[in-house]
């Protein structure tokens, strides 16, 4: 039997509602409601009598956006982690953070039963309750919208206007949103077909690239074995740097993706990401690993981002694959350490200098000029060894009195009209 509920709470309709739907249909529970601070910037004034007024218990609200960058974004960051070659990952890496949260306070609290109102649909779904599973198991998932006959805004309305609860009055926006510190993510509404271009008015982080200001923009971003810790010089804490740097990539029009991406639970599904801070940070720890690691350390971290983005994206944070490809990810970041200069213009991004006290790269090597260091002439011994397989298959076939596989001329070209 459920007897105290810990509920995810934005103070939003359906969280509101799902209040006293899980007081009618769980034995008049107790219901928890719990609010994350991951830099969202919805008001937070007012939140605690609202829930209570909707009929819970108590609210708790936390602030977690230093823990959520420096313990989940930046980690992601490092791996290089990319979902289908576009999406930063921004909402599927705060949704671990908010689950482990949730399972936290319902062990503190003595609650039996964690609930959520992410719909059927979705991957937040998969998300949250894939943490639950991981950290607390015999907590007991409610999903309202998988359960409820609530099927539309009117419905939801209605619902609570029976239950008194107090409705803001606001028209709805066309667009389905989620905001952290590191991205706003906007579906729905004429996004739905993938051939309408994104109207302006929709973003909030960003201006067009076509209004951005005539004149670059030069940063600087310092690091220290792989996590940002500086701009412009200036050490700040990683919610300061994230904030003001969100500020000035997206006053450049900075971290805009239009993507049609699969979702986990099988259909694909258009989104257009605004991550102004995020994408500057990603590009420029790009360049700096690009002088600071080896050739085949690099071109391996690259095929393990690839299965990092797919573990993050698919909710299976908490889970021994990626704590293994954390471990790898930590010992490649150890000379990670120096300043990336980066030129924002009209929605580019542009690499203006890189070092590193660490850095692989001898410019007496790679000079086109005289050198003492390479002799150029053991080039030759090593294009022969190298080539050595492609040289023996086409001789075999040569010998057998064929031709090379790759070698198939069109001699029609040389015939005479």
């Amino acid at each position: 039997m459920v007897t105290k509920v810990v509920l995810a709470y934005s103070g939003g309709l359906d969280t509101s509602v799902i209040v006293p739907w899980l007081k009618s249909n769980y034995n008049n529970c107790e219901v928890v409601c719990f609010t994350a601070d991951v830099g969202q910037q919805e008001e937070l004034d007012g939140l605690e009598q609202k829930a209570i007024a909707s009929g819970a218990a108590k609210l708790v609200v936390l602030d977690l956006r230093e823990e959520f960058l420096k313990d989940y974004v930046f980690p992601t960051m490092q791996a290089g982690a990319v979902y289908e070659r576009d999406y930063l990952l921004g909402t599927s890496i705060a949704r671990p953070l908010m689950a482990k949260k949730m399972v936290e306070i319902a062990e503190r609290e003595g609650a039996d039963a964690i609930a959520h109102g992410c719909t059927g649909k979705g991957n937040d779904q998969v998300r949250f309750e894939l943490t639950v599973m991981a950290l607390n198991p015999k907590l007991k998932v409610i999903a309202p919208w998988r359960e409820w006959d609530i099927r539309s805004r009117e419905d939801a309305i209605d619902y609570a206007r029976q239950y008194n609860i107090p409705l803001a009055q606001t028209e709805k926006d066309i667009y389905s949103r989620d905001r952290n510190i590191m991205h706003l993510s906007h579906e729905g509404g004429l996004l739905e077909d993938p051939w309408n271009e994104p109207e302006p008015s929709m973003f909030q982080l960003s201006v067009s690239p076509e209004e951005a200001p005539d004149e670059p923009e030069y940063v600087e971003i310092g690091f220290e074995k792989g996590n940002p810790v500086s701009l412009n010089a200036k050490t700040l804490s990683a919610v300061d740097l994230f904030v003001r740097l969100n500020e000035i990539a997206g006053s450049h029009g900075i971290g805009r993706v239009d993507i049609v991406e699969n979702r986990l639970v099988g259909m694909k599904s258009r989104g257009v990401y605004e991550t102004p801070a995020g994408t500057v940070i990603f590009r420029a720890h790009q360049a700096l690993e690009s002088i600071c690691l080896d050739k085949y350390t690099m071109h391996y971290k690259d095929f393990v981002a690839v299965k990092y983005a797919e573990l993050v994206y698919n909710g299976m944070w908490f889970m021994q694959l990626r704590e293994a490809l954390d471990a790898f990810v930590r010992v490649t970041q150890q000379t990670v350490t120096g300043t990336v200069r980066l030129k924002l213009y009209k929605g580019n991004i542009i690499i203006a200098g890189r070092k590193s006290p660490y850095s692989l790269y001898r410019e007496d090597y790679a000079s086109f000029g005289e050198e003492d260091v390479y002799n150029q002439q053991d080039a030759h011994g090593f294009i022969q060894l190298f080539g050595l397989p492609l040289k023996v298959e086409s001789l075999l076939a040569i010998d057998g009195g064929g031709e090379s596989r790759y070698r198939k001329p069109d001699y029609s070209k040389f015939k005479r009209d």
